[in-house]
């Protein structure tokens, strides 16, 4: 099954997921794990195309920490659907590392991992200086760390004139890509080529105009030879417009970006129906809504490809609203 449903203008629009792995209240770390196991094997019977993890630390109600064991453990429940990072917080690491820990994911899952990088903490200071050191002195250097990254994934990199190779070497690397929500993540996908996520369910920039200049920047490298944008986006489906809208005001908490200390800072999306104002944050309504909005989303994006965020507290719910959308779209009715 696969989500290759014509738009207008015979564009083909994708759906993909972006967990960030909640912990919801009465779970331990250890069900909510699971619970996104079960979703990236629900998403790929549902036909969508990749399933990504995101990083947090000591966050206790989100619960991964190390996407790439994750990965791993998911890809052996799965055969199909691409596995990622949504984001790997490059700062706190050293490229060789994350190239090595990518590459083996790619040998374990040949042509289905993507390595999804992001500039953000991912938590409070105190754990930043714990993970590695002066977090803003590593976002300073992140230029030279996408280089060596770049250099890594095409078996170019030297330390003192003598190669240093990322093994294993897998027969398809992963596919880079850029997270962010403003024109500084764009212009570094752009500089080194990856494929570039716009955050939409956590920015108030105007994303259409983040990447159309990304596009215009973009410069053809090792890690892509042409633009690629995806739009990551808060959506909640229900069979109704009012268990949508009640589901969305429960869980719109979980679309509030922490602080710069990794504390919920009380901003949450508030939610809105699907056909109202197509740059919000999160939209809730039936499936039929919500496909209505993002196919215009798509074009305002000239995109075909949306990564789903469903930020309803409770996993059952959570997954009926993935089914609907992807029900949606292929024409069919929960």
């Amino acid at each position: 099954m696969r989500n290759d449903n014509v738009l207008k203008g015979g564009q083909h629009l994708r759906l993909s997921i972006l967990d960030l792995v909640p912990v919801l209240k009465g779970f331990e770390p250890a069900a909510a794990l699971e619970q996104a196991v079960q979703l990236a094997v629900a998403a790929e019977k549902l036909g969508y195309f990749r399933y990504w993890a995101a990083e947090h630390h000591d966050m206790p109600a989100l619960g991964c920490t190390t996407p790439e064991v994750l990965l791993a453990y998911i890809g052996a429940r799965t055969e199909r659907i691409r596995l990622g990072s949504g984001a790997l917080l490059l700062p706190h690491y050293k490229p060789v590392k994350v190239a090595e820990s990518y590459n083996l994911l790619a040998s374990l899952c040949p042509g289905r991992i993507d390595l999804g990088i992001g500039r953000a903490p991912g938590g409070s200071a105190q754990v930043s200086i714990a993970l590695s050191g002066n977090f803003l002195e590593n976002v300073r250097h992140l230029p030279e760390s996408m280089q060596a990254l770049t250099e890594l994934m095409d078996r170019s990199f030297r330390i003192e004139g003598e190669p240093v190779t990322a093994r294993p070497v897998p027969p398809v690397p992963p596919e880079v890509w850029m997270l962010g929500t403003n024109s500084k993540s764009a212009a570094y996908a752009a500089q080194f080529g990856t494929g570039y996520v716009f955050g939409q369910f956590m920015s108030d920039r105007n994303g259409p105009e983040v990447a159309a200049e990304y596009r215009q920047a973009f410069k053809p490298s090792p890690l892509g030879t042409r633009p690629r944008v995806i739009v990551a986006v808060g959506i909640i489906c229900a069979e109704t417009e009012a268990e949508a809208t009640r589901l969305a005001a429960e869980g719109a908490a979980w679309f509030a970006p922490p602080d710069a200390d990794g504390r919920a800072n009380g901003k949450a999306a508030q939610p809105m129906p699907a056909d109202e104002a197509p740059l919000r944050k999160l939209a809730a309504g039936t499936p039929e809504r919500v496909k209505a909005w993002l196919e215009q989303l798509s074009e305002l994006y000239d995109t075909d490809e949306f990564l789903v965020v469903s930020g309803i507290p409770d996993y059952a719910l959570r997954l009926r609203s993935y089914e609907l959308l992807a029900r949606a779209f292929e024409g069919k009715r929960g």
